[in-house]
């Protein structure tokens, strides 16, 4: 018996097959899509049981969120301001999630680059050229950043120390060390109330982008995402580290430099997030003072892992959360909640997504590998 190639019964029946490719595209990354908006909407709704525990609407709450977080354009431009040092420091924890580690030690990071930073421009501010001055600040801060948090890294690799707990002991030294140099050889001595290193001069603060009260380290934040998915998805180098990342044992039998990229991924983050101390100091601040340590290497865990490690979903995440931190002022005086509300939200958040890393990969609509060949 002969088919032939006209028949309409054999075009129908490879008509579905044709589309398997696609169909197979689509639910692997509708899965982080569609859990990270599950749990969402399940940390939103335990939130909302918490509010109204305490008296308060969540309707409003959540109405004044908005409100406060992209209501308006100023509200818009100040979630954008926050957001930036947020995509630097999720880079901090993305890069070597890749690799299989969990460093949750930004902040460290964060706080000793602005010291750095600060250090640098004493120098030279006044003396040097503007330009010059902040790339030198930049360079600092990612240096020490850099090997700050790629020493949790070498540890993990050379000595066995869990880099979750490392990098977080490393973090309350860092703070520790910050304070030591900005109450001590650091500080300005007119800086009496709140001790500070001395002020940077208005023309060699990192300026506003043009038509927005936005500083440069948005632009910043958003080209080291961009750069960072480019290494991770296009070069070999980022390709070894996926590899490690999977299997650690593979990837040294295939004859990988496994400590090297667990040190390189690392010392990349940890530089990151000390960049976002620079440009705390340089845009922000204008000085290095304790209001480093703001919580940003820590709000960038959860936008890490809200983004599946992801450098280019970690930019929408991160104005979303920085959205989120720019209403709490507006809750706190119009709901008379602290403004530490926000802290609640974020961390019921956290705990909900990884409680949601549980189901990936349990569902079959999700995994094509499952699927009737018949589809």
């Amino acid at each position: 018996m002969t088919i032939e190639a006209n028949d309409p019964a054999l075009a129908i029946a490879e008509k579905p097959a044709s589309l398997r490719p696609v169909l197979e595209w689509i639910a692997r990354r509708a899965e982080p899509v569609v859990i990270g908006l599950a749990a969402i909407l399940i940390g939103l709704a335990l939130f909302s049981l918490f509010i109204l525990a305490v008296g308060k609407s969540p309707v409003t709450l959540f109405q004044l969120m908005y409100t406060g977080g992209f209501g308006s354009w100023f509200s818009v431009q100040n979630s954008l301001s926050r957001a930036a040092p947020l995509l630097l420091t999720a880079l901090c924890v993305a890069l070597p999630a890749r690799l299989g580690l969990v460093i949750i030690g930004g902040e460290g990071a964060v706080v000793l680059g602005g010291v750095a930073a600060a250090a640098m421009a004493l120098p030279l501010a006044g003396t040097a050229p503007v330009f010059l001055t902040l790339i030198l600040m930049a360079i600092a801060a990612m240096v020490v950043g850099g090997i700050w948090i790629g020493l949790a890294g070498f540890l993990r690799h050379y000595r066995g120390v869990n880099e979750t707990i490392s990098s977080l002991l490393l973090s309350y030294i860092a703070i520790a060390l910050m304070n030591q140099f900005v109450e001590g050889m650091l500080r300005d001595p007119a800086s009496l109330n709140k001790p500070s290193t001395r002020p940077l001069p208005a023309d060699y603060m990192l300026g506003k982008i043009p038509g927005m009260d936005v500083h440069w380290g948005l632009v910043i934040g958003i080209l080291a995402c961009i750069v960072s998915w480019i290494v991770i998805e296009a070069t070999s180098y980022g390709f070894a580290a996926r590899i490690a990342g999977g299997n650690v044992r593979a990837a040294q039998i295939q004859g990988l430099p496994v400590g090297k990229l667990i040190a390189g991924f690392t010392a990349l983050a940890g530089s990151f997030a000390g960049l976002a101390g620079m440009i705390e100091v340089a845009a922000v601040q204008g000085s290095a003072n304790a209001s480093l340590a703001a919580g940003y290497g820590y709000t960038g865990i959860l936008v890490a892992f809200l983004a599946r490690h992801n450098p280019l979903a970690i930019i929408p995440v991160a104005i979303l959360l920085g959205g989120i931190d720019a209403s709490g002022g507006l809750i706190q005086r119009r709901m008379g909640l602290p403004d530490a509300t926000v802290l609640v939200l974020q961390g019921t958040l956290f705990i909900v997504i990884l409680f949601c890393e549980t189901f990936y990969g349990r569902f079959k609509i999700f995994n094509p590998d499952l699927w009737k060949r018949s589809l």
